[in-house]
């Protein structure tokens, strides 16, 4: 049976170490699918995760993934999110390999955020509202997507991750919230 990779946690070095670019003909290598496994495995594991990095499992590699769910749940009310959870089992993830932002918008939003590395604690960050990034796919396929509102932050989140930048380093009015789920 396969070892389940669990979610690094703050203060762990690996998660303030800027991460190496995968060699592009490395992509398609048996490494980088176990690695992909391991992130997919190890975000499903989570209730409320819809992105994780690379180091976030341990491994200084430039790749994150983004679940659709960011996707789907940006300008949802709360009764068309849980209609939407009932039909979607399973949700599906984007990889991004060696991405980078190529393009952000002047306009910002301030928005809480929380971290899978650093649990029970949330803080508003200011992010910029519309990115473009270029990133590489499993098969090692370039691509270029331009996205906004929630999906927008996840990739400039995760992007962070591969810089060795946590959000508490932005964040302002910090939130820990104690067992039983008071602020």
């Amino acid at each position: 049976m396969e070892e389940k990779k669990s979610i690094v946690i703050e203060p762990a070095t690996v998660l303030h170490r800027e991460t190496r670019d995968v060699p592009l003909e490395y992509i398609t290598s048996g490494e980088i699918k176990r690695v992909l496994k391991e992130m997919k495995q190890a975000l499903r594991s989570t209730d409320d995760g819809i992105g994780i990095a690379a180091p976030q499992i341990g491994y200084s590699w430039r790749i994150f993934l983004a679940s659709e769910e960011a996707l789907v749940w940006d300008g949802l009310q709360e009764e068309e999110k849980e209609e939407y959870r009932k039909k979607k089992k399973k949700w599906d993830y984007y990889v991004f390999i060696n991405p980078i932002i190529t393009r952000t918008s002047k306009k910002t939003t301030d928005e809480m955020e929380g971290c899978l590395s650093v649990p029970r604690i949330y803080g508003r960050v200011r992010r910029h509202e519309k990115v473009t990034i270029t990133a590489y796919d499993e098969q090692g396929k370039k691509f270029m997507r331009g996205t906004s509102g929630l999906y927008a932050r996840v990739m400039q989140h995760e992007t962070d991750h591969l810089k060795g930048m946590l959000f508490i380093e932005k964040a302002k009015d910090i939130q820990k919230i104690k067992d039983n789920g008071e602020v």
